[in-house]
């Protein structure tokens, strides 16, 4: 009998402890969805892009895009605004480039290559803190 109940509590445990794993797994976003990462038609493709989406620490944005083409420079906000990439938080350049979101802050993404940036290839998130994957509208 104590077998038994010792079996069925490490049952309940990891019944439990995956249901905790799967509500914290963190989900990946590939910007852009299909479109990926270039120069938009419309210059608010990106800024609508994000309102359709909540985001949250730990989630992985995943931007496909043409090498040697295009990049992805992670910048402040000021940068952001200016589509000045000379001092990236991260920069990649080699596709699909990876960023994990690990805090709350405003994230900002922009295409240092030519004037891709001030044509509207260019990336601000919004981090909700919620745990409901809650997702506050950031002014773009």
């Amino acid at each position: 009998m104590t077998k038994l109940k010792s079996s069925l509590l490490l049952l309940v445990v990891l019944v439990v402890a995956s249901m905790e794993f799967h509500g914290s797994a963190a989900k990946q976003f590939v910007v852009g969805d299909s479109f990926g990462w270039a120069v938009p038609r419309k210059h608010s493709f990106y800024v609508n892009w994000s309102r359709h989406h909540s985001f949250k620490t730990n989630n992985v944005l995943i931007f496909n895009f043409t090498d040697n083409v295009h990049n992805v420079v992670e910048v402040t906000e000021e940068a952001y605004h200016n589509c000045d990439g000379t001092k990236p938080i991260s920069l990649q350049t080699i596709s699909p480039a990876r960023f994990t979101i690990r805090n709350t802050d405003n994230h900002f993404y922009i295409c240092s290559i030519g004037l891709h940036c001030k044509l509207g290839q260019k990336l601000r998130i919004k981090v909700s803190a919620m745990d409901d994957n809650s997702y506050t509208m950031l002014p773009h």
